[in-house]
């Protein structure tokens, strides 16, 4: 059995993103493939809104270990103002300082023979590449996304500071990986000097073992006349401003297509209800969205299974991106609208899986009928129809297969 350092800081009892669920997922895999991961995360304090929920799915007998880690935010702030330099490239940058002692010491320990990080926080990169300078081991850096856009990060000084880790990652690092064809396309492109071998693409995917025992209630669904919408997590207010989505909901309701008896539109954990909440009010559709909170992962799941149609939102700027939750989604089975750039990964993706559904996010008329379409769908009882070998290739389980094989030869090499 080979062994791998994780340098993962979203990782349980961390909550707020899907992200977790791919070193975890990785994690629990891994080992079928003769991969034994050591994972090196963030102690608890870290972590704003911890969920001990999650820490039920830590595969029994994994290494975890933890790395003392500051929140700038809320341990160097003053409410919660701080000097922006003490959270650049991120506000946990602190974690470095015990992280990379702590990594060294996982080294000898274990007999660990390749690291592995993983983005969105780019301290994991930088404690990786640190710890890979030390010790000469081959790194697989996990980007999943791009880690600059233009005017992405929006501050100038941060986007400066992300540029930074990026270059260095891409150079010192024996294999960047992506998420989507788009993104590692994109980085070959920007940095045409580094071998296309150098670049690589492990997607996300969902997890069949999480989906066990769950399944649509048919006859709650048969009993309920309203139809239900629901989006399942994070909506960026840029990245996905759901503000003429709102707009083709008020026409349908000027047109008295429908009405707050027949149609609702389910915001789950959308960590940005302040913002959005005055797009509602401002289009006048108060009665006909329905804010809740996180619940935990399975519930989130069934929640899925539950509602008549799930609801993607992508902006063309993040065009080659895919939301994690739309594999969860395509697992699920339910018709899927999808307002995306229809020249985007996420529609590619829509296309592969053969559905229908794929409207752009800024335009209200096609939205509008996009909506019309699902609902005369539900009316007639018309279901998605997903071929189960697609399905089958998107798991974690596949994923982790290909991971394995990337690992297997970075180290032959």
């Amino acid at each position: 059995m080979k062994r791998i350092l994780f340098v993962v800081f979203q990782f349980p009892p961390f909550t707020g993103s899907s992200a977790v669920q791919r070193a975890l997922r990785f994690a629990r895999y891994l080992p079928a493939h003769g991969w034994e991961p050591v994972i090196l995360t963030a102690t608890r304090n870290a972590y704003e809104n911890p969920n001990d929920d999650l820490l039920r799915d830590i595969p029994e007998g994994l290494s975890v270990e933890r790395a003392f880690a500051l929140d700038t935010a809320r341990h160097l702030g003053l409410f919660r103002r701080y000097p922006a330099f003490l959270a650049r490239p991120d506000r946990w940058m602190s974690w470095r300082y015990w992280a990379v002692p702590k990594a060294l010491e996982i080294i000898k320990r274990y007999g660990i023979e390749a690291i592995w990080s993983t983005y969105p926080i780019p301290t994991a990169h930088v404690i990786a590449g640190e710890v890979h300078a030390r010790t000469g081991l081959p790194w697989i850096a996990d980007f999943r996304d791009p880690m600059v856009l233009p005017n992405d990060p929006a501050d100038p000084a941060l986007w400066r500071a992300y540029e930074k880790i990026e270059i260095a990652t891409v150079r010192s690092a024996t294999r960047s990986v992506f998420t989507t064809p788009g993104t590692c396309k994109l980085y070959r492109e920007r940095y045409p000097e580094i071998p296309a071998e150098r670049f690589g693409i492990v997607e996300n995917g969902y997890d069949e073992e999480v989906f066990a025992g769950l399944s649509p209630d048919d006859h709650r669904a048969a009993e309920r006349k309203r139809f239900v919408l629901l989006h399942s997590g994070a909506i960026y207010p840029l990245e996905r401003d759901p503000k003429h989505l709102f707009q083709a909901i008020r026409a349908l309701a000027d047109e008295g297509v429908i009405t707050s008896e027949t149609f609702k539109l389910r915001l789950r954990a959308t960590f940005h209800d302040d913002a959005i909440r005055p797009l509602v009010a401002e289009a006048g559709i108060d009665a006909f969205v329905d804010f809740e909170p996180s619940v935990p992962y399975r519930e989130a799941l069934q929640e899925m299974f539950d509602a008549d149609a799930l609801l993607i939102l992508q902006a063309a700027e993040v065009g080659t991106q895919i939301p994690a939750k739309l594999y969860e989604y395509l697992r699920v089975g339910k018709p899927i609208l999808a307002l995306t750039n229809p020249a985007g990964e996420t529609a590619a993706l829509m296309r592969r899986a053969k559905q229908q559904g794929v409207v752009p996010l800024d335009e209200p008329e096609r939205i509008k009928a996009g909506l019309r379409e699902l609902l005369e769908k539900w009316r007639n009882g018309v279901s998605a129809s997903i071929e189960p070998g697609f399905i089958a290739s998107c798991s974690r389980q596949a994923r982790t297969s290909e991971l394995a094989t990337l690992l297997d030869r970075v180290v032959a090499a």
